[in-house]
């Protein structure tokens, strides 16, 4: 094989990877990068264990989650400990989402005015804490600007909702790292003032991939730097074989393995 056909060969699995390389000069497609962070974050599948911390200034609860992902809608997740909760999980397929209680042995499904409000009494929303897509379908997007990190190209989306769409943020902005990694993501109302912040620290090598250790979400409102909520990763592996009955409301049910 040419050396010019193996150049050629290489620049194709590139862009498959990534999409398209701008020309120079050319303007970032914001909602491109927009979806490469969300499947970066995602893969084709995901299992995860996280520490979540609801941390205050005068207490903090913490809880261990095991997460299952498939694609850009579906999730699982299952609490693992403390062990009043254990068993308590969550189930989202497409825009719809369940809750389980097996003390009750009961499902509950969350309606669509719900997906706002917070999860387990943290500061992440039900849509947070699985990153749907929502951003990429009921969104339009452009490019605020951009800065350096190193040696990496920081990306700085503004996104609005598009008329009619069902969301309850006024507007959201990124700050997208040019590999895929999520920076920060500002929440604000319909009057554009902000509501909450989600930073991301401490990017180390996870799951095979560079990947924040640390997710910080806090309200804007908060009454001390002491109020926040914080993911931190145990471990994360992507594209897994995972069954399509992983994510059903029969295995929301299932005593964890």
């Amino acid at each position: 094989m040419s050396m010019k056909r193996v150049l050629f060969c290489i620049l194709l699995f590139v862009i498959g990877l990534f999409g398209a390389v701008p020309a120079p000069g050319a303007e970032p497609d914001a909602r491109a990068i927009i979806a490469r962070a969300w499947d970066y974050m995602r893969g084709t599948t995901s299992v995860s264990i996280l520490h979540m911390t609801v941390h205050r200034a005068e207490w903090e609860r913490k809880t261990t989650i095991k997460v299952w992902t498939k694609g850009r809608e579906n999730s699982i997740f299952r609490i693992v400990s403390p062990k009043k909760d254990k068993g308590n999980g969550t189930l989202k397929l497409g825009q719809d989402m369940w809750t389980y209680n097996p003390k009750i042995n009961r499902v509950v499904k969350i309606p669509p005015s719900m997906m706002s409000q917070s999860w387990m009494g943290s500061d992440f929303s039900n849509n947070d804490l699985s990153k749907a897509d929502s951003i990429l379908n009921d969104y339009t997007h452009e490019m605020a600007g951009t800065k350096r990190d190193g040696s990496f190209t920081v990306y700085e989306i503004r996104s609005v909702p598009r008329p009619q769409a069902p969301v309850v943020w006024g507007m959201q902005v990124l700050k997208i790292r040019e590999d895929g990694v999520l920076m920060a993501q500002v929440f604000y109302d319909e009057d554009l003032e902000p509501v909450k912040e989600l930073i991301t620290k401490e990017i180390t090598d996870l799951g095979g991939r560079p990947f924040p250790l640390k997710w910080i979400m806090r309200s804007m409102d908060a009454e001390s730097e002491e109020d926040y909520t914080q993911l931190l990763y145990e471990s994360i592996e992507f594209d897994t074989p995972l069954r399509d009955s992983l994510f059903t409301l029969n295995a929301l049910k299932r005593p964890m393995r």
